[in-house]
Order: structure tokens, then sequence, then C-alpha cells
């Protein structure tokens, strides 16, 4: 019996410290990889703030149960096939990307790594996903529909300058982003554009200036992209400088001096992006993940900005406003 009982003592006592041991195991820490299209790695920037303050609020804290890995563009987009391969080779579990060529980088770089993505156009139209409902593929995520908005952000522009009679659009040549997209709004409003287009990575801002004082413009349009993005304060600044009325894709050109901007609410959108990643990292698949369109927009104006200039904003259109500085 002895000759029985012990192999099945000795079987079990092995089968329970297997166990033990796998208990032991720490738990796999997952890894996400951020391409930025705005700030650096000593001054990350609101949009990449936002992001881990939703990453906290659903109980994810750098370096305990989650590590993320950040790479910044930082202005030259030359960078960016690099900066995804490299995430890309760090088998990261969900890749974060925050613009449209990263995001299509991303989307010839990998088939199988979850992708999360913030873009400011349309991703069916250009082709990143089949629908909004069912993305299809391994890309979803949320769209800021910035582009849409030209036609408000033109209109805001004539409410706060009636006499307004030319508009330059200072933008860089790229897929996602053309001074184009304003034209159709700019007709219907009767509202002369002019193109102040510069090229990067060392983009000439001065001369752009120059340019929209020669062809008379009376206010500024800034473009949002990877290139314009390092140089909120100088646009900001120059725009003060020539007494130009300034107008924003993004709220944090406003904070860095810009006059006003009307966009989704930047900080809700990259707190959602984290929300993406919660759910794929507990087994959602991006196909599966319909993709978000903006319920807030947020209209942002600088009245320090515009006493610098001497503009005065209609009572009208600050009491519309959401955000004022002053």
């Amino acid at each position: 019996m002895n000759h029985k009982v012990i192999p099945c003592l000795l079987a079990a006592s092995v089968l329970i410290c297997l166990h033990l041991a796998e208990a032991q195991q720490p738990a796999k820490i997952p890894r996400i990889g951020y391409v930025s299209t705005s700030g650096d790695p000593s001054t990350p920037g609101p949009q990449v703030e936002a992001f881990r303050q939703g990453l906290r609020d659903l109980g994810y804290f750098e370096g305990k149960n989650v590590l993320v890995e950040y790479r910044y563009i930082e202005g030259k987009s030359e960078r960016i096939p690099s900066l995804v391969a490299e995430l890309v080779q760090l088998k990261v579990d969900v890749l974060v990307v925050t613009n449209p060529p990263s995001i299509r980088t991303a989307k010839q770089a990998t088939k199988t790594i979850p992708i999360v993505m913030v873009t400011t156009g349309d991703p069916v139209a250009t082709g990143l996903v089949d629908s909004l409902a069912r993305p299809g593929g391994n890309i979803t995520g949320l769209t800021r529909l910035t582009r849409e908005l030209s036609g408000k952000r033109l209109e805001l522009l004539k409410e706060v300058l009636p006499a307004i009679s030319r508009v330059g659009v200072l933008w860089t040549q790229g897929p996602s982003a053309n001074f184009k997209e304003y034209e159709p709004a700019a007709r219907a409003l009767k509202i002369p554009l002019q193109s102040l287009e510069v090229r990067g990575p060392n983009p000439d801002l001065e001369g752009a200036f120059r340019q929209a004082v020669k062809g008379r413009a009376n206010a500024l349009i800034t473009i949002t992209t990877a290139t314009l993005s390092p140089y909120r304060r100088e646009i900001a600044h120059l725009a003060i400088e020539n007494r130009l009325p300034s107008m924003y894709e993004r709220s944090d050109y406003v904070q860095a001096g810009g006059l006003m901007s009307y966009s989704a609410n930047d900080s809700e959108s990259f707190r959602r992006a984290a929300t993406y990643v919660d759910k794929i990292l507990k087994g959602a698949k991006p196909a599966d993940l319909p993709v978000e369109q903006p319920t807030k927009f947020e209209f942002v104006i600088n009245l320090k900005t515009s006493k610098q200039i001497g503009l005065t904003i209609p009572q009208s259109v600050l009491y519309r406003a959401d955000k004022v500085i002053k």
C-alpha cells in the first residue's frame, strides 16, 4: 500500500509546487507606445498630460501597472517612420498615434498591434477604417473633425471683424493639411484667402508674415500640423507683432498667446484615447470598437492678446466662449 501512496504524494507535492511557482510569477505589465505630435521629453504638453490623466482615472499608473514608451516628432515629420518602427520592434501591446501621417505609417508598419488613433479628419474618407461603427482591421479611436469645423472658424473671425477683407492661411504641405479645405466656406462668406505656405523642418515664419502684410491680410488662420506645432509661441508672437487677429484649430495655440480657437475639446479627446487603450488591454478588438466623434466643442478667447493688438471682442462673441484667458 505504501508503494502506491508515496508516488501519489510525491506527484501531488510537485503539482502544488508548480501551482505556487506560477502564482508567484509577476503579472506581465502592458506596454503602450505613444507617438506625440506636440511637446518633447522635457515638456510633454497638455495632450500627453490629458492621456496620462485618462490612464490614471482608469487605474493605470506609469511604472507600476503600465509602461508607456513616448516618442516625440518635435516638428520633424520625417522622423515618423523611424519612431513608429522603433515602437513596433519593441512589440508594444497598444500603439497610440495622434496625427494622420503617424496613423498611416503605423497602419503600414503593423497589422497585428492594436492602434488607437486621435485623428483630425474623416478616417473613413481617408481610408484608415472601413466605417465608424465597425472599423475593421487593427485601428480604432477618435476623430476630432478638425477640418469639418473650418467654416465655423471663419464665421467667428467675421463676427469679431465684420470688415474682414482677406484671411491669411498659414500651413505646411501634407496629405492631411491643405488651405484649400477652407475655400468652400470662404467663398460662402465672401472672404478671400491668402495661402501662406511654409516648409519644414525649419519653417520661415517671419517670411510668411511678411507675405501676409504685403498681401493685406487682416486676419490669420493656422492649420495644425506636426511641423508647426512646436512653433505655437513664435506664431502667436508674430501675429501680435503684426497686429493680426488669429484663429487656430487647437486651444493650446491660444494658451501660447494666440487670439482664438474653435475645436473639439482637446483634453476630452486625449483622455478618451486612454479609454480605448483600457478596453484593448482587457481583450477588446479594435475592429469591434466604434470610432468616436466629438460631442464637446470648445471656443477659447485670449483677452490679453486682444488688448495687445488693440481689438475689442464683441460682447455677443464673448458670451459664447467656453473659456476666456485674461
